[in-house]
């Protein structure tokens, strides 16, 4: 994998020139993290659109990598800075850009993603937190950290990066005057975001409309907004409004020198502004498909466990984490050119291999066999009102991984313990 450089020290995008000329506006590089699907695409111009393309930027498909810096307390031109906390990867999105189809598609790569990191010492190994680790190097690394570990995962190359960080999406809001935004249901984070809604359809201002994308742990009392996957459908959801204000064709002249003035020193990348305007030019109008590379299956809760090589420790702390497959990353990227996929952890067991012993229901006995779990023995009913426990013999964690993927309830709490088999309480 290698990062395409500039031979210039880090670019700053002169926002306005690609704006007018290569309608790329920040939008839109918002709307490849939006999930936008076209209703109708004309063959016509997809094939027109191809072929200027080809002429602009070559047949080879370009990934550019997508990253938002979720650090606090930072200037909105410090895209790299840490801040007072976080300082992580709050968005990771990388843009396979096709001129031979005309089209981008969007590979969105969970931030709570468990990943090997030797040499760095970690304790909660999130592919998120490469770009902390990295930003502590001077000069900062953070980029270029994640980006070996998203072409490591995705088995796609990374041409180049851009970053930016949230200190002027607020103002960036206001400056298009607000978002109207329908709230689905009642939402109440006083712990974290601050959001304090009622459902129905409501304009925000960019204090509002930046509290109601960050809630994923709703104390409304129902499951809206409620887990991180639900965040990033938020996140999906007001980039699109964003996009859309921008370019309303009623106020662009107006909105547009506004929105750019505000928002054109937040983005670093190391791709020249000449390579960046050829790319926007050549996939204006492309249309956008986004590729999830995780589900709330993914999702679970790891007790502290040591994994070979997983850090320099050699162990990671209790966390929520996102344990994917890379075999089924494979499969869905293989299209793309992938030349495979790896986390750095050791690979996930064949259901059939595995013995479970299920302290659960018929149903989930059902489930699992239908899975492929047939060394499968039920030894009794439900016995938790709580989340599912999923203990694992302790050598072998990625025995209690697999089994908790297969579970899909998302909220499983997976650990060791003294136990031949991996033992189910449901």
């Amino acid at each position: 994998m290698s990062v395409r450089r500039s031979t210039s020290p880090r670019t700053r995008l002169q926002w306005p020139r690609i704006l007018l000329v290569a309608g790329l506006p920040a939008v839109v590089l918002g709307a490849l993290f939006v999930r936008f699907v076209p209703g109708v695409w004309n063959t016509a111009d997809q094939v027109v659109g191809s072929v200027a393309a080809r002429m602009a930027i070559g047949n080879r498909p370009i990934n550019i990598l997508l990253i938002a810096n979720n650090a606090r307390g930072v200037a909105a031109d410090q895209p790299l800075g840490l801040g007072t906390a976080a300082g992580q990867a709050d968005v990771i999105l990388l843009a396979h850009i096709d001129p031979a189809t005309h089209r981008i598609d969007a590979i969105t790569v969970p931030r709570d993603a468990l990943v090997a990191q030797p040499g760095w010492d970690d304790p909660i190994p999130k592919i998120k937190t490469l770009f902390f680790m990295g930003d502590q190097e001077t000069p900062p690394q953070g980029p270029q950290a994640l980006a070996k570990a998203v072409s490591r995962l995705t088995g796609l190359p990374i041409d180049g990066y851009l970053v930016t960080n949230f200190a002027g999406f607020a103002q960036a809001v206001d400056a298009v005057g607000g978002l109207t935004i329908d709230v689905k249901k009642r939402i109440y984070d006083p712990r974290h975001s601050g959001a304090n809604f009622q459902p129905g359809v409501q304009h925000m201002d960019g204090k509002q409309v930046l509290a109601f994308v960050r809630v994923r742990q709703n104390e409304a009392g129902n499951d809206y907004r409620v887990n991180d996957f639900q965040r990033m459908q938020a996140e999906v959801e007001v980039l699109g409004l964003l996009r859309n204000a921008v370019l309303n064709p009623s106020k662009v002249s107006a909105i547009l020198p506004q929105f750019v003035a505000r928002i054109r020193k937040d983005v670093a990348t190391d791709i020249p502004e000449n390579e960046l305007v050829r790319i926007g030019v050549a996939m204006a109008g492309a249309p956008v498909y986004q590729v999830p590379l995780g589900t709330l299956h993914d999702s679970m809760w790891l007790a502290p466990v040591r994994v070979a090589d997983v850090n320099s420790e050699g162990r990671i702390w209790g966390d929520y984490y996102d344990v994917l497959d890379p075999a089924e990353i494979y499969r869905r990227l293989a299209p793309y050119g992938s030349t495979g996929s790896s986390t750095g952890l050791p690979p996930l067991p064949a259901p059939a291999s595995v013995p479970v012993a299920l302290y659960g229901s018929a149903h989930l006995a059902l489930h699992l066999q239908h899975l492929g779990f047939q060394d499968l023995s039920r030894l009794g009913g439900p016995t938790t009102s709580g989340p599912a426990t999923v203990i694992y013999p302790r050598a072998n964690p990625e025995q209690g991984w697999v089994v908790a993927r297969a579970m899909g309830f998302g909220d499983e709490q997976v650990e060791p313990g003294d136990v031949s088999r991996v033992t189910i309480y449901e």
